[in-house]
C-alpha cells in the first residue's frame, strides 16, 4: 500500500492577505500533489473574486467550493465569504457557524478540521493579518503531526499572527512569502509520517471536542456562559453555542461591546434630555426649574460618555466622576480611563 503524502494544504491570512494569497498562487506549480484551502478574514457581504484572480495569475484552478464538494488534488479552495470552510475526509462542507474570533470564515476551524480529518498529511500555513488568529489552529495540526510553517513576521504586511503562531508552535518553517510555493511543491511530494494516536485533553477542549474549565465571563456575542482552555501559553475561550475567542480577540471583541453599550447608554441619556425638555416646556409649575436642572445633567452626562469613547485615554476617573454628578475628592487619581 502506497504511503499517503502530505497532500493537504491549508491557508490562513488577514489584513494583507489577498495580495499574499495571490503570490502564492502565482507561483505554485501545475503539477502541485495536493489540494490547497484558503481561509482569509473578509466582512460579511464582500463579493469576492480571489477565486478568478487566482485562477488567472496561477496553473491552479480555484473556486469557492459548494457544499459536499468533492476535494480534488491540484486545485485551491477559497473560503466564501460569510461561511465556513470545514475540510472533512474527501468533500468539504460550507456551513455558516458561529464566528470566531469574530469571523466568519474562520481561519482556526478549517486549520482543525483539517487536522482532524487528515491528520499528519495536513500542512498549516500562517501568512500576514491582525491578532492571534491561526496560532490555535495550528496547534492542531502540529499536535496530529501535521506541519507548521509561518511566513517571517519580518516579510509579512501585518506581523501580528505570524508572530503569535511563533510564540506558541514549535513551527518546522519560518519562511519569506517569495520561498513558500517551492517550498509547499517539496512538503507536498514527502510521505506523511504515521498518525499520532494521543491528542491531549486541553488540545480537545481548545477544539470544543470537551468541556473546558469555567470562565468567570460571558461570550460578547451572545451573552452565554464561557469555557476556559490553554494549550502552550496559548487560551481560548467558547462559549456553548460555539463562539470562539482567542485571548486577544476576545479583548478586542469586549471593547466592540463596551463601545456599543456606551452608545446605547449616551442615546438614552440625549433622549432623557429631550423629554426633559418638553416636559420643562410644558409646565407653569416650581417643576419647570427642576426639569431644566434635570435636563443639562442629563446632557452633560452624554456628553462625558461621548468623550469617552472618542478620547479615552484622555478622560481622568475625576472628569468621568464629575460628569455623571458623583462626588469629586482631592484623593482622585487623574489616571488616563482604560481603552
Amino acid at each position: 500500500m502506497t504511503q499517503p503524502t502530505r497532500d493537504i494544504v491549508v491557508i490562513g491570512a488577514s489584513a494583507g492577505g489577498v495580495q499574499a494569497a495571490l503570490q502564492v498562487a502565482s507561483m505554485l506549480p501545475a503539477d502541485l500533489p495536493a489540494a490547497v484551502f484558503v481561509a482569509i478574514h473578509m466582512a460579511a457581504g464582500f463579493v469576492s473574486r480571489l477565486p478568478e484572480l487566482m485562477s488567472a495569475r496561477g496553473p491552479l484552478r480555484a473556486s469557492h467550493p459548494v457544499d459536499g464538494e468533492l476535494i480534488q488534488r491540484g486545485r485551491i479552495y477559497v473560503a466564501p465569504p460569510d461561511n465556513h470552510l470545514v475540510v472533512r475526509n474527501g468533500y468539504i462542507h460550507v456551513v455558516r457557524g458561529p464566528k470566531e474570533n469574530g469571523y466568519r470564515p474562520s481561519i482556526d476551524l478549517m486549520f482543525r478540521s483539517a487536522s482532524m480529518a487528515y491528520g499528519a498529511r495536513v500542512i498549516g500555513v500562517v501568512l500576514t493579518g491582525n491578532l492571534d488568529c491561526g496560532t490555535g489552529g495550528l496547534l492542531s495540526i502540529r499536535s496530529r503531526g501535521g506541519l507548521a510553517v509561518v511566513q517571517d513576521p519580518a516579510d509579512a504586511e501585518v506581523p501580528s499572527m505570524p508572530a503569535s503562531a511563533l510564540n506558541h508552535v514549535p513551527a518546522e518553517h519560518v519562511v519569506r512569502l517569495a520561498e513558500l510555493p517551492a517550498l509547499l511543491s517539496t512538503l507536498t511530494r514527502e510521505p506523511a509520517p504515521a498518525q499520532m494516536a494521543h491528542v491531549p485533553g486541553a488540545l480537545m477542549e481548545m477544539e470544543g471536542e470537551q468541556l473546558g474549565i469555567p470562565a468567570s465571563i460571558v461570550c460578547p456575542v451572545c451573552q452565554g456562559a464561557l469555557t476556559e482552555s490553554q494549550v502552550e501559553g496559548f487560551s481560548m475561550y467558547r462559549c456553548h453555542v460555539g463562539h470562539a475567542f482567542s485571548l486577544g480577540s476576545m479583548v478586542a471583541e469586549q471593547a466592540e461591546s463596551v463601545e456599543r453599550a456606551l452608545w446605547a447608554a449616551a442615546r438614552a441619556l440625549e433622549e432623557a434630555a429631550d423629554l426633559s425638555a418638553r416636559l420643562s416646556q410644558r409646565s407653569t409649575t416650581p417643576l419647570k426649574l427642576r426639569f431644566e436642572e434635570k435636563e443639562l445633567e442629563q446632557r452633560r452626562q452624554a456628553a462625558v460618555i461621548k468623550q469617552l469613547i472618542a478620547s479615552p485615554q484622555q478622560l481622568t476617573v475625576t472628569d468621568a466622576t464629575a460628569g455623571i454628578g458623583g462626588p469629586e475628592t482631592d484623593t482622585a487619581q487623574h489616571e488616563p480611563a482604560e481603552s
